[in-house]
Formats: C-alpha cells, sequence, structure tokens
C-alpha cells in the first residue's frame, strides 16, 4: 500500500467526507424516463390505503411544555396541547366549552388548564361537551388521535416504523403549505428530482429499485432504493437510503448503508383545513434523526443545541423548493378536475 493510500483509508476512516468530481447541473443523466407518473401515482395510491389509525403529528415534542399550553389546528379542529407535572403529553379541544375562550391562552395549573376567561378547570376529568383527545408523544413528535376527522379503525398507537434506537440527535422543522397531504408526499414518492430540483444538497443520485407501477405491495416492500451522494461544499457523503410510506401521511426515508446507517429523515403531512381564501393548507412536519456506530457520535449528542439548528436549516431550504413542487402539483390536479367538470 502506497503513502498516499494509506493516508487516504485513516482519512475515510475518520471522516466520512469524499471531494467531489465536478458535474456541471446541465450534464446530468436525465431522469424524467426513470421517474413515470405510474411509478409514483401507484405507489401513492397504496399509500393512501393504509390504515393511520387516525394519528396526527402536530407538533414537535420540545414545543409542548407543561407552562403555557400549545395551540394549533389539525383538519380545521382546533385543539390545545400541554404537559401535567409528571410531563405526560394532554391534548383536548382548543376552545372552552363555556363561551368558547381560546384555551390556548389558559394558564396551567396542577396538569390541568384552567381558562382565563370565567376560570374553568379542564383536564383529564370529564366535562360536559369537553374531553381529551388520546395521544402519544414518541420523544421526537406529538400526536393526536382524531377519530371523527380520520374515519379509520382506530389504533392504540400512531404508525411509526424504524426509529433507531436512540433519538437524542434530531431536528425538527415545520412549514405550511397551499396544498393537500397527499401532495406533499407525491412530492417525497419521486426521488429523482432530488439532483435536478436540489442540487445544492444531492448529487450522484441513482434510484437503484423502485415499485411497481400497478397491483399491490406490502409497505416494506413498496419502496424506493437510492444511491446518493449528500453535498457539503465541495465535499460529499455517499449513502444508500429506501424510501417507504407506512401510512397516508408519512413518508420516511432511512439511510441503508453508508455513513449514518440507520439515520432517517420522517416527513410527516397534517392537514389544518382552509385557509382564507378556502384553499387547504398542510403542514409538513419532518423529524431529521441522525445516528452513526462511529466511536465519537456520543460528541455530536451532546452538541445537539449546537447541531440542531444547522439540521433544520438545511431542511427549510430543501422545502422551501419542495413546497413549490407540492402546490404546483394541487394546483395541476384540482385544474384537472375542474376541467373535467
Amino acid at each position: 500500500m502506497s503513502l498516499r493510500d494509506d493516508i487516504s483509508r485513516k482519512w475515510t476512516s475518520l471522516v466520512p467526507l469524499r471531494r467531489l468530481r465536478s458535474i456541471d447541473w446541465d450534464r446530468q443523466e436525465p431522469t424524467y424516463r426513470q421517474a413515470r407518473p405510474s411509478v409514483i401515482d401507484a405507489a401513492l395510491d397504496r399509500s393512501q390505503s393504509r390504515p393511520s389509525g387516525n394519528w396526527y403529528v402536530f407538533a414537535a415534542s420540545r414545543r409542548v411544555g407543561g407552562d403555557k399550553p400549545f395551540g394549533t389546528t389539525v383538519g380545521g379542529i382546533e385543539i390545545v396541547a400541554w404537559r401535567d407535572e409528571q410531563q405526560r403529553l394532554h391534548v383536548g379541544p382548543g376552545a372552552c366549552p363555556h363561551l368558547g375562550a381560546p384555551l390556548s391562552d389558559a394558564a396551567i395549573h396542577c396538569g390541568a388548564l384552567i381558562c382565563r376567561w370565567h376560570g374553568l378547570r379542564l383536564g383529564n376529568e370529564r366535562t360536559p361537551n369537553w374531553k381529551t383527545f388520546p395521544s402519544h408523544d414518541d420523544g421526537v413528535l406529538a400526536w393526536v388521535r382524531l377519530d371523527q376527522l380520520g374515519g379509520d379503525e382506530p389504533l392504540d398507537h400512531p404508525v411509526i416504523v424504524g426509529r433507531p434506537a436512540r433519538t437524542e440527535l434530531h431536528a425538527v422543522t415545520n412549514v405550511v403549505g397551499v396544498c393537500e397531504p397527499a401532495d406533499i408526499i407525491a412530492n417525497r414518492l419521486d426521488p429523482w428530482h432530488g439532483g435536478w430540483f436540489h442540487p445544492y444538497s444531492f448529487t450522484q443520485l441513482e434510484v437503484l429499485d423502485s415499485p411497481p407501477p400497478s397491483g399491490t405491495a406490502t409497505a416494506a416492500a413498496d419502496r424506493f432504493l437510492v444511491d446518493v451522494t449528500f453535498r457539503v461544499g465541495k465535499f460529499g457523503v455517499p449513502v444508500r437510503a429506501e424510501f417507504t410510506s407506512p401510512e397516508p401521511r408519512t413518508l420516511v426515508m432511512r439511510i441503508t448503508d453508508g455513513e449514518g446507517t440507520g439515520s432517517l429523515v420522517e416527513t410527516h403531512a397534517t392537514p389544518l383545513g382552509p385557509g382564507l381564501d378556502g384553499r387547504p393548507r398542510t403542514a409538513v412536519i419532518e423529524a431529521v434523526i441522525a445516528t452513526s456506530d462511529r466511536p465519537k457520535f456520543e460528541y455530536a449528542r451532546r452538541m445537539r443545541p449546537l447541531i440542531a439548528p444547522l439540521m433544520r436549516r438545511a431542511a427549510d431550504r430543501l422545502w422551501r423548493d419542495d413546497l413549490a413542487y407540492a402546490e404546483r402539483l394541487y394546483r395541476l390536479r384540482t385544474q384537472r378536475l375542474t376541467d373535467s367538470l
């Protein structure tokens, strides 16, 4: 082994970065032939037919605390979330049953909400016209089960697959678009656009395997397998990743080989309800969960307060582009429906 090869081997064992060979954006291998609409549409149809148990992601776990309630809407339903003295998550209707005051402005006292309009105390005790919803806190994301909205057979827990054993190093981004959840999932079921639409993040992208353009497939087998290099300036990190959709509003990208094997990006599309213009709004709540078998990865976990903002910033940039993609899918789809009437 030459000295250069020895240095290269030691560098690779310490740092996963590889110097990228220069490829002009317009000289990439075109992917439009592989990105067949029939494949994407069939994968989306199968995704939308899977049970969700009526569970919806509504926030990052860290957004819900015990000092002030957290309010939002899911599918036009106003909800409020808070934590009790044991830090357990609770979620209930967002309007006080007395005169409709916003419970996001309530006070939290001894694990219950106290409405600021007239002092009505609300918690897990049954109150006429008001009771809490089933909720779940997985340590990264906060979920609520809304049976009247979902219409599926209820499940005791949300559909969560393939999380690494430790999730301390994670970041959650939340952006809103004018579209429906299916448009967000359709965007993520098209891995072929990565190198063209996000050249600042991805290069050398090749789809190795994709689902069938028709027929049935289990959620685990219904996957896209991709080789891709994540850009870090003039360097890159090559990995192999799979994309799966375990339920109608979730898409999971998991690294199966290479640096950070087991790390994943979990994208959730949560309907918020119509905006003032009558068009639907959807929140993209995306969790990036990093892991590694490198001995010094523990240092990265300890540096989460510094690393997480950088992870969020990268996700935000991607979604500024991908929301434009998803919103256009929505406009084209609704225009076709309008034209067919």
